[in-house]
């Protein structure tokens, strides 16, 4: 990146090449070797590097491969969310020496951007878009479509200002409409009325500060062009920071009173939705006198611009008329003049765009990042191009990943088997948070298997025959004879000295009992606070009622309500959002408040929220927690998130487990354990990630028979193990059996859940070989797929109730045997 914050590549110069372009006053161009690990470098052949030629147009890179491969740019530094301008040129040159012209796809970052389709081997071509960077970093892709291996000549990244070009936003980019003309042989759709067009063919930087190319519309015979020699002031226009220098000039018919110009789309990406942004600019560049007048409408396919009826350029001020046009047909633009005008229109400028809508959902950046690293640091190529999950045909090899329909795809899956990988197992693992699956088997990895693997929750983690590799948590591996013997010593000298202490406590502790005693029958006036007291004193932060309006802004923003109260949005002085749940006033509500408050201090778990304080102020009475940003799963399931965002069978069935590791933590964890009686969707939970807790401490109608298919959610769109799902209807069956001792206990719902997930994930990787030798399982669940593979009994109880959908089919109780 230079001073400008600008990238300039040239492709196919050796590594670490660079030079300073003379044609842009020193716009410095480097190598791409350091944004691009694949593909060969090529020069172009006689009579393509003709004398003149920007340097940039005298190699190319190209990318040798098959049918549907991806070959990617990753451009860096660049800032999430900041808007740029981005060039790819093309010059074939005949630089393979076989004159086969080529045809292949560009896109930007995981969405098609253009079919770039070369049909003249010294032509050049220019591909510009305004795109919004999602991430940290931006990639441009070449796809090979089997017509021609895909090369590139050059590539530019140009940050701009945030204002320029507000129709560009993450959901959409803005693509510089190219189109073949006479007066160009190729053209990109940014002009300026200069003549001649020999003197002035481009401006681009410095003229433009942000190195937008403005190409000369051609000397026609019918036009001729007037000239200011007095800057036009832009400041109307400021937010597209237009120079001035463009607008000195600009188009006039010779003897008529209209402008005509046509313009058709690229046909690669055009459809009949398709929407073209169109922005012309306007400034009068001649001093009219009394008696002159220069009015006209502007039209569209015959059809004038709402508001642009008798329009008239101001003098030396620049404007701009800014119209969406939608159709993919050829379009034609006239400026007419009035029945009144005595001079004919003009024009200065224009630019057209095509609307790309950004439909593609790239993976969300922290696994992305951490997919990049894993690969660069074992040195993987396989497919490895990209964005590792989007577009889904070219996901990267070894990954299954979890798709929603608004949200960023997430990797559940990777199996890295037999992939040559040697060293430590790489940091980068801990960053793929909702990883549930890892084979890292018939390696050459060495050292301890990282404590950090075991915090990623319910993961399967696979890695037989690593021989270097040691799962005991020593730093080095050693022989097991020398470890056996270390064991002996350490027990040998531990053992005394642990009884030997464990008698002087025993004395200690007895002692202290009778001196309390003692105190107790002699302490007249003093009185220790009762057990119920004692129940009472809770260990989180106080609050007040003050600080409580404070933090809700006076209770402003209501979030939910139940039968203890309603609930508060508010913010912590550090700016951490909280649920201030108030308690209605009411004597059940007291007990209420002073039940869940006690409980809620002694449970600590991830799956359950947590509380951060509370509020006894007088009549007062609140309860603070943590907030959770992705709501309740009631609402994720049925409500207005479940349009826009429909779960994946794979995220409900994390959910599912998420919520059995909280429940079972009160059933056993707890002294004396709790029971909740209230499960319901409403009180389960989500964060942003879509992990699950349980809040607020009922019971929950026997599922009556009916095949899976039918009650399975139709917008997971079949994406799920049907095992699976039969397996969760089993256990909800088995959870609700009478009597109550007969159903499993909630490490038994875990265990499920956990096998559940698993069959999901290898069903989902086409997965279904039993696991290797060695397994270091830091979840406690087991890959046992053959025990459940012979478990093909279809039980009357276990069909599900269709109450709601109609009568249910009752040729089949079950899935088919597995």
């Amino acid at each position: 990146v230079d001073t400008l914050g600008f990238i300039s590549i040239d492709c196919g110069i050796p590594e670490g090449a660079a030079y300073a372009d003379q044609s842009t006053r020193g716009l410095r161009y480097i190598s791409d070797a350091g944004f691009t690990d694949a593909g060969l470098n090529a020069g172009v052949n006689p009579p393509y590097n003709i004398k003149g030629l920007a340097d940039r147009y005298l190699t190319a890179r190209y990318f040798p491969g098959s049918d549907g491969e991806r070959s990617c740019y990753t451009l860096r530094p660049v800032t999430a969310g900041g808007r740029y301008l981005v060039r790819a040129t093309f010059y074939y040159g005949n630089y393979d020496a076989l004159n086969r012209l080529p045809a292949f796809d560009l896109h930007l970052g995981v969405n098609r951007w253009v079919t770039v389709n070369v049909t003249a081997p010294g032509a050049m071509y220019i591909y510009e878009a305004v795109v919004v960077s999602p991430a940290d970093f931006f990639q441009v892709c070449l796809v090979n479509r089997g017509l021609g291996t895909p090369f590139i000549s050059g590539l530019d990244l140009r940050p701009l200002q945030d204002e320029m070009y507000p129709d560009a936003t993450v959901n959409q980019s803005l693509a510089l409409l190219n189109f073949r003309r006479p007066a160009a042989t190729y053209s990109f759709n940014r002009y300026h009325f200069w003549r001649p067009a020999s003197t002035y063919r481009v401006f681009r930087y410095p003229f433009d500060p942000y190195d937008r190319l403005w190409q000369s519309y051609g000397d026609i015979d019918a036009w001729t062009n007037i000239t200011s020699t007095t800057a036009v002031d832009v400041s109307n226009i400021s937010s597209f920071h237009t120079p001035s220098k463009i607008l000195w000039s600009a188009a006039t018919p010779v003897n008529g009173t209209r402008i005509d110009f046509t313009w058709s789309s690229d046909s690669s990406i055009n459809n009949d939705k398709t929407s073209y942004l169109l922005l012309l600019y306007f400034a009068e560049v001649q001093r009219l006198p009394s008696n002159a007048l220069r009015r006209f409408d502007i039209l569209v396919d015959n059809t004038t611009w709402n508001g642009s009826q008798g329009y008239s350029p101001r003098y030396l001020s620049a404007e701009l008329v800014k119209r969406m046009v939608q159709g993919s047909s050829q379009h034609t633009v006239s400026l007419v003049a009035t029945p009144d005008a005595t001079l004919p229109p003009l024009l200065n400028a224009f630019e057209i765009y095509s609307v790309l809508p950004m439909t593609e959902r790239a993976t969300n950046d922290a696994d992305a990042k951490a997919m990049m690293e894993i690969r660069k640091n074992y040195a993987l190529k396989k497919n490895w191009m990209g964005d590792p999950c989007s577009p889904k045909a070219f996901a990267w090899n070894g990954l299954n990943c979890s798709y929603t329909s608004s949200g960023p795809a997430w990797i559940v899956a990777l199996n890295l088997s037999s992939s040559g990988l040697s060293g430590a197992i790489d940091a980068s693992f801990r960053d793929l948070k909702s990883l549930q699956y890892l084979d890292l088997s018939n390696n050459s990895l060495s050292g301890p298997v990282p404590d950090f693997l075991a915090q990623i929750p319910s993961l399967t983690f696979l890695t037989g025959n690593n021989a270097n590799l040691c799962d005991n948590g020593a730093s080095t591996c050693e022989p097991e004879n020398k470890i056996g013997k270390r064991i002996l010593i350490i027990i040998a000298i531990v053992v005394p000295v642990a009884v030997a202490t464990l008698l002087f406590l025993a004395a200690f502790l007895i002692l202290r009992r009778m001196k309390n005693k003692q105190v107790t029958r002699t302490a007249n006036n003093s009185r220790l606070p009762s057990p119920r007291e004692r129940s009472n004193v809770f260990e989180n932060r106080q609050f007040t009622y003050k600080e409580l309006k404070l933090m809700t802004a006076n209770f402003k923003e209501e979030i939910g309500r139940g039968g203890f109260g309603a609930v508060f949005l508010g913010y912590l002085e550090n700016g951490s959002p909280v649920a201030v749940k108030m308690c209605s006033k009411t004597s059940q509500g007291d007990k209420e408040f002073s039940a869940e408050a006690q409980h809620l201090t002694r449970v600590h778990h991830r799956n359950l929220v947590s509380l951060i304080g509370y509020c006894k102020d007088k009549k007062h009475l609140a309860l603070v927690y943590e907030y959770m940003h992705g709501g309740n799963l009631e609402d994720r399931l049925r409500g207005e998130a479940s349009a826009a965002a429909p779960l994946t069978w794979h995220q409900r069935l994390k959910i599912a487990l998420d919520s059995a590791h909280g429940l079972e933590y009160l059933h056993k964890a707890c002294q004396p354990p709790l029971i909740h009686r209230d499960v319901k969707t409403t009180n389960i939970l989500l964060s942003a990630e879509l992990e699950a807790k349980i809040s607020d401490f009922g019971l929950s109608k026997k599922l009556s028979m009916g095949n899976i298919e039918s009650i399975v959610d139709p917008r997971m769109g079949g994406e799920y193990d049907v095992n699976s799902v039969w397996k969760v209807a089993e256990l909800a069956l088995q959870c609700k059996e009478r009597p109550s001792r007969e159903r499993p206990t909630m490490t038994d719902v875990v265990m499920e859940l956990k096998e559940c997930m698993e069959l999901d994930v290898l069903h989902a990787m086409g997965y279904y070989s039993s696991a290797p030798s060695s397994t270091v399982n830091l979840s406690a669940a087991s890959v046992d797929l053959q025990s459940d593979a012979q478990e093909s009994d279809a039980r009357q109880e276990t069909a599900l109730d269709l109450e709601q959908l109609g009568n249910a089919s009752s040729t089949q109780l079950g899935p088919a045997p597995r």
